[in-house]
C-alpha cells in the first residue's frame, strides 16, 4: 500500500469545507493561511458568544469557512470526505423541532427543498466548485447548502445536507450525516461525511462556508440547536481531509479556540 502523505493544519467546521484553524498557542485567530505542499487553505471560523456559562450549556452559532487552492495554480485533488470531532463540553438539542426526511428532499431545488422543510433548517450557507472536463475549460458552479434536522439513527443525531446544481445538469445532493456521540477524551462527538460526486466526478470542490444555530420554542420553552459551556477556557475540534490524489493526501490537525466563562 502506497505511503500516505500526511500534513498537520487545524479545523473547526460542520461540513464541506468549514475550515477554522490555529497554529501553536491558544488564541483567537479569525484568519487564517495554511500550506501543505502545493495545497493551500484560507479558512475562518469560530463560535459566538464567546462568553459560557461555566457549568451548563449556553445558546451558541457555529461559523467556519474556507477555500482550497495550490501554490502551482494547478487545481487541487478532489476532496473525498471531511471527519471531525468535537469538544465534548457542548451538546445538541432537537427537542419540539421538526423532522425532515431525505424522501422529502429528492429532486428538489433549494427553494423547493426548504418549501417542503424550512421549519427543520438549522443551518445553511454556501458551496463551490470547479469542473474540468476533459478537453474543456474550467467551469465555477456553486449552490446554497441547507442544513435540516433529519431522524434519529441509533439514538444519534443527524443532519441532513441539501444543495442543488443546475449544470451541468440538474442534479440534487442529499446528505446524510450522523453526530456520532464518542468517548475520547475531550472530544464528544464525531461526524463523518463522504464528499458525492460532483459533475460525474468532474467537479473539485474549492469553497464553503456554513452558520449553524437554530433557535425555536416549544410548549412556551426556547431552545437552541447548539449548546456549549466554557468548562476549560477553551472549545476545541479536531479534522480529517482526505483528497481523491494518488496516493491520498490526508490533512489533520486540532483547533482551539478560547472562551470565557461567567
Amino acid at each position: 500500500m502506497p505511503k500516505k502523505r500526511m500534513f498537520i493544519v487545524a479545523g473547526l467546521a460542520l461540513l464541506l469545507l468549514a475550515v477554522a484553524a490555529t497554529a501553536g498557542a491558544v488564541k483567537r485567530v479569525e484568519k487564517v493561511h495554511l500550506r501543505a505542499g502545493d495545497i493551500v487553505i484560507d479558512g475562518f471560523g469560530g463560535f459566538r458568544p464567546e462568553t459560557l456559562p461555566k457549568n451548563k450549556d449556553a445558546p451558541i452559532e457555529l461559523y467556519g469557512g474556507g477555500k482550497i487552492s495550490t501554490v502551482s495554480g494547478e487545481l487541487p485533488p478532489i476532496l473525498n470526505e471531511l471527519n471531525f470531532e468535537f469538544d465534548r463540553h457542548g451538546s445538541v438539542v432537537t427537542t419540539g423541532l421538526p423532522v425532515c426526511t431525505k424522501g422529502k428532499l429528492i429532486a428538489t431545488d433549494v427553494r423547493a427543498a426548504r418549501r417542503a422543510c424550512g421549519d427543520a433548517i438549522v443551518g445553511d450557507g454556501v458551496g463551490s466548485a470547479i469542473v474540468a472536463f476533459p478537453e474543456q475549460g474550467l467551469i465555477k458552479v456553486s449552490s446554497p447548502i441547507t442544513l435540516f434536522n433529519g431522524p434519529k439513527k441509533g439514538g444519534n443525531h443527524t443532519i441532513i445536507v441539501h444543495a442543488h446544481l443546475d449544470y451541468p445538469g440538474p442534479a440534487t445532493f442529499i446528505i446524510p450525516v450522523v453526530i456520532k456521540k464518542i468517548h475520547n477524551g475531550i472530544y464528544g462527538y464525531r461526524t463523518e461525511t463522504k464528499i458525492p460526486k460532483i459533475a460525474g466526478g468532474y467537479g473539485h470542490p474549492i469553497s464553503g462556508s456554513i452558520t449553524v444555530g437554530k433557535k425555536w420554542k416549544f410548549k412556551g420553552k426556547e431552545y437552541s440547536y447548539v449548546n456549549a459551556r466554557c468548562a476549560t477556557g477553551r472549545l476545541q475540534a479536531r479534522g480529517e481531509f482526505t483528497f481523491k490524489d494518488t496516493p491520498p493526501t490526508i490533512l489533520r490537525g486540532t483547533f482551539l479556540r478560547p472562551c470565557k466563562s461567567k
